[in-house]
């Protein structure tokens, strides 16, 4: 699949208030057209570059945005927890709701993970075009200011992605019992829209960290999802096809 028609499914898929967030790829690559139809000249390559750097604005902001908001709900959830479990609180009744807003964080952070690897991949490859068309070579030193841009800085949000699964796996019965008791067909069939969009974005990562006909020195490194046995057992037994 094109990476645009790929870009465009991962859009659609996404959560609906991330839709006007991401790269704006299909504007880019008209752009570049209409560039390489024309003479070359400094004045054209520094109008792609501002509006290239408006991107990068628009992905930062949202990419910190998001993180920020990560950072203070992990920590809200772990107080949350710690008030169940020194009987503070009503355990089960409030345990149930953790649970649930556990699994919707978890996926909420892949999504990010996701629209990272996503956006940095749009920018090489509409950075590839243009110097293709053009005979320019901006794709290496953008590239390299890309690579110290806060969107492409992932390392915060998988550590809490880590942090979040290890809690998941606390607070989750087991997975048999679970099952026995119909609560995870239950809270899956509940959130089918945010665990579709997150099995979208794993199956998205994947194909665009994994080596293939197009990988190469712009390409992001390949994937290696953490074993985990509750996430493998909540997509096992969610009703929810996965890809």
């Amino acid at each position: 699949m094109k990476f645009g028609k790929r870009l465009k499914k991962q859009i659609e898929e996404t959560l609906p208030q991330w839709r006007d967030k991401f790269l704006s790829y299909k504007e880019l690559k008209k752009l570049v057209r209409q560039i390489s139809a024309a003479p070359a000249s400094a004045e054209a390559e520094a109008e792609f570059v501002r509006l290239l750097d408006e991107e990068l604005d628009k992905l930062n902001s949202f990419f910190e945005e998001q993180e920020e908001e990560f950072i203070i709900k992990q920590k809200e959830l772990q107080e949350r927890i710690q008030r169940v479990i020194n009987g503070s609180m009503e355990e089960e009744e409030e345990m149930a709701v953790i649970r649930k807003e556990l699994v919707d964080f978890h996926g909420e952070m892949v999504l990010l993970e996701n629209y990272s690897s996503v956006n940095y991949t749009g920018l090489a490859k509409i950075l590839k075009k243009y110097d293709k068309r053009t005979g320019a070579l901006l794709r290496l030193p953008f590239i390299e200011k890309v690579l110290q841009q806060p969107f492409f800085m992932t390392e915060m949000i998988s550590e809490l992605v880590k942090e979040c699964e290890s809690t998941m796996e606390v607070v989750f019965p087991a997975a048999e019992e679970l099952a026995e008791r119909g609560e995870m067909q239950a809270n899956a069939a509940a959130e089918q829209s945010i665990f579709r969009s997150t099995v979208a974005a794993l199956v998205t990562m994947q194909e665009l960290r994994n080596g293939s006909s197009t990988y190469g020195h712009f390409s992001l490194p390949p994937l290696n999802l953490p074993e985990n046995d509750f996430l493998k057992s909540f997509q096992v037994l969610s009703p929810i096809p996965i890809p």
